[in-house]
C-alpha cells in the first residue's frame, strides 16, 4: 500500500483553495496553477513537451485543460491509461455567511462547529475524519489523487511497461468544453507518441443510494443524460372567451403529469434502473402581461438512459406526448360541456386533434413545401440568433423552434419534440472488447485486494449514476442513435458543437473510483478521509500495475 494520505490531502486542500466556480476566471487559475504545479517537478522540467496547458475550443470562455503524461521504462509496451477529472466546480452563493469561507476547509469547519447542523453533519464534523468545503468531494480530491499517482510514476517510471495520461479538465459542471477540446489533445498524442489508449479512470464523487446504505461504490461506464424538450403551440383566445382557444399551458400540464416521475420511462439495463424523467423548466413563452392565452408554452425534461438510444427516447416520448394531448382534449371538452350546462350556452365541438412532430420530421416538412427559401431563412437566423450570448442553448433551441413554426402551414395546436442540449452519451462496459475484459479483471483483482484492509463494502456497479465526462471518451450508441440525437437539436452545427469522430477515435473503456461523501453541490458538502485520501488512490493504483504490467 502506498502511503499516500497526507500528500493526498496536502494537494486536495491546495486546489479546494483556489475558487474554481464553472463559467469564471477561476476555472483559468487553477488550471495555470496545476500546471505550475506539475511542470517545477523535475520529471517535467527534464521532459518539457510531456505537459501542457491548453485552452478550450468553441468556447466564449478563457478557460483551460491541463494535461500531462509519463512514459514508463520497463518495457516497449504502448498501452496508456488515462487519469481524469475535473477541476471546475458548482457556485458558492448557497453558503450564504460562510461563503468566504467555502474554499477554505479549515476556516469553513471551524465555523460549521458553531452552527445547528444535521445530526449526520455534525457527526462527520467531530469525527476528524471528514473535510467540509466546495469542491473536496466535487472532485478536487479524485484530481488529487491522480495528481499524486502522477508524482509517483514521474519518480518510477520503471515501474510501468506501458504509459500514464493525467487530464484535469474544466466545464463539465456545465457543458463540457474541457473534455470535448481535450480529446483533440489525446489524438494527438495518440500519434505523436503511438499510445495505445486502453483505459480511462475517472475520479468523480461516489455517495450512499439511499439512507443507511455504508457501500462505496466503483462504476464500469456511465449512465446517459438527454434533455427532450417540447415547443407547444395552442389556439390564442382572449380570456372572457376561454372555450374558444386551447391555453399551450393546460397542455403542458398534462404533458408533466404523464412524464413526470414515471416509472414507464426507467431505463432498466443489467439489473439496474435509471432514475424516471423530472421537470427541470416549464413555461409559457409571453414576453409580458396581455388578456390573451400564450401562444406557446416550452417544457423540458432530464431524461438518464442505460440502454436506450436518443433514436429510442425519442420515440417513446412522442408517444408519451400523444397520450397526454389526447388526454388534454379529452379534459378540455369535459369541463367545456359542464360549462356549457351551467350557463346555458350551447356547445360547439372543438376542432383539435392530438399533433405530435418530431423537429426532424417538422423541418423536412418545410424544407418540402418551402426548399431553398426556408433553408437560407433558418440558416441567417441562426447564425445571427448565435451572437446573442445571453441565449444558453436550451433557450437558443426553442427560439429555432419557434421561428420554424412560423412557416407552417397549418397552425392548429401541435406538440413539437426535439433535443434542447448536450447528450452525455451512455457507456456500457460489459466485457465485448479485450481492453474491456481486462480492465474488469483489473479491477475486480484490485477490489478484492483492497477490500480486507476497509471496513465498509467496496462494491462494484455497472453504470456511474450522475452527468460526467467519462461520457465523451466511448460510444455505445450507434450511429442512427446519435443522428437521431444531432438532427432533432435546433442548435447542432450553430450553438452545440460535438465532435463525436474524436469520441470514436479514442473509444476507450473508462470506470469511475472516486471519493466517498455526501452532500455534493451543497453547502454541506464533504468527504470521507480514510476512502477518499487513502483506499482510492491504491485502488487505482493497483488497477494501473494490472494493467500497464
Amino acid at each position: 500500500m502506498l502511503s499516500c494520505r497526507n500528500d493526498v490531502l496536502a494537494i486536495t486542500k491546495q486546489l479546494v483553495n483556489i475558487e474554481s466556480v464553472v463559467n469564471t476566471n477561476g476555472e483559468a487559475v487553477i488550471a495555470k496553477s496545476l500546471y505550475n504545479m506539475i511542470t517545477s517537478h523535475p520529471y517535467f522540467s527534464k521532459n518539457p513537451s510531456f505537459a501542457t496547458i491548453e485552452q478550450t475550443i468553441n468556447d466564449k470562455q478563457e478557460r483551460y485543460n491541463v494535461l500531462a503524461f509519463v512514459k514508463g521504462t520497463k518495457g516497449t509496451s504502448s498501452r496508456t491509461v488515462i487519469l481524469m477529472g475535473h477541476v471546475d466546480t458548482v457556485g458558492i452563493d448557497d453558503f450564504n455567511t460562510l461563503k468566504n469561507m467555502a474554499c477554505d476547509p479549515e476556516t469553513l469547519m471551524e465555523a460549521l462547529k458553531k452552527e445547528q447542523l444535521p445530526a449526520s453533519a455534525k457527526e462527520h464534523l467531530e469525527s476528524g475524519d471528514w473535510l467540509f468545503g466546495r469542491g473536496v468531494l466535487d472532485m478536487k480530491s479524485g484530481v488529487a489523487s491522480h495528481l499524486y499517482l502522477l508524482n509517483y510514476y514521474s519518480e518510477h517510471p520503471e515501474e510501468l511497461n506501458g504509459n500514464l495520461v493525467f487530464l484535469a479538465e474544466c466545464d463539465e459542471e456545465d457543458s463540457s468544453h474541457g473534455i470535448l477540446s481535450a480529446l483533440k489533445t489525446l489524438k494527438r498524442w495518440k500519434k505523436e507518441h503511438g499510445f495505445a489508449y486502453t483505459a480511462a479512470i475517472n475520479a468523480d464523487f461516489v455517495a450512499p443510494r439511499y439512507e443507511g446504505d455504508h457501500n462505496r461504490y466503483i462504476y464500469k461506464g456511465t449512465v446517459g443524460k438527454l434533455l427532450p424538450s417540447f415547443y407547444i403551440t395552442g389556439a390564442e383566445t382572449h380570456v372572457g372567451s376561454a372555450f374558444e382557444g386551447l391555453d399551450p399551458n393546460f397542455i403542458a400540464a398534462e404533458l408533466t403529469k404523464q412524464i413526470n416521475y414515471n416509472p414507464d420511462l426507467c431505463n432498466e439495463a443489467y439489473g439496474e434502473t435509471t432514475v424516471p424523467p423530472v421537470s427541470l423548466k416549464q413555461t409559457d413563452l409571453k414576453p409580458s402581461y396581455t388578456v390573451q392565452t400564450a401562444l406557446s408554452a416550452y417544457v423540458y425534461y432530464n431524461f438518464f438512459i442505460h440502454s436506450w438510444s436518443p433514436k429510442d427516447v425519442l420515440e417513446k416520448l412522442k408517444e408519451q406526448a400523444i397520450v397526454a394531448f389526447h388526454n388534454a382534449l379529452t379534459a378540455f371538452e369535459d369541463r367545456y360541456k359542464r360549462y356549457c350546462t351551467l350557463s346555458g350556452e350551447p356547445y360547439v365541438q372543438p376542432p383539435w386533434k392530438p399533433r405530435v412532430l418530431t423537429y426532424e420530421e417538422m423541418d423536412q416538412l418545410l424544407v418540402k413545401e418551402n426548399g431553398t427559401k426556408y433553408v437560407s431563412h433558418m440558416k441567417n437566423f441562426k447564425e445571427d440568433l448565435v451572437k446573442n450570448a445571453e441565449l444558453d442553448t436550451r433557450m437558443f433551441a426553442v427560439r429555432v423552434v419557434e421561428e420554424a413554426w412560423k412557416w407552417m402551414r397549418d397552425k392548429s395546436p401541435a406538440i413539437i419534440l426535439f433535443y434542447s442540449s448536450l447528450y452525455s452519451p451512455r457507456i456500457e462496459l460489459t466485457g465485448k472488447t479485450a481492453d474491456e475484459l481486462d480492465l474488469i479483471r483489473s479491477l475486480d483483482e484490485a477490489v478484492e485486494e483492497i477490500q480486507p484492509v476497509y471496513s465498509y463494502p467496496i462494491v462494484t456497479r455497472n453504470f456511474f449514476p450522475y452527468i460526467s465526462d467519462m461520457s465523451f471518451v466511448a460510444l455505445s450508441d450507434d450511429e442512427s442513435g446519435i443522428n437521431a440525437e444531432s438532427n432533432n437539436n435546433p442548435g447542432w452545427g450553430t450553438k452545440l458543437i460535438v465532435d463525436y469522430q474524436d469520441i470514436r477515435d479514442i473509444n476507450v473503456p473508462v470506470i469511475n473510483i472516486g471519493p466517498y461523501g455526501v452532500d455534493a453541490h451543497k453547502r454541506l458538502e464533504r468527504m470521507e478521509m480514510t476512502y477518499s485520501l487513502e483506499i482510492v488512490p491504491n485502488l487505482t493504483n493497483l488497477v494501473i500495475q494490472k494493467l500497464l504490467n
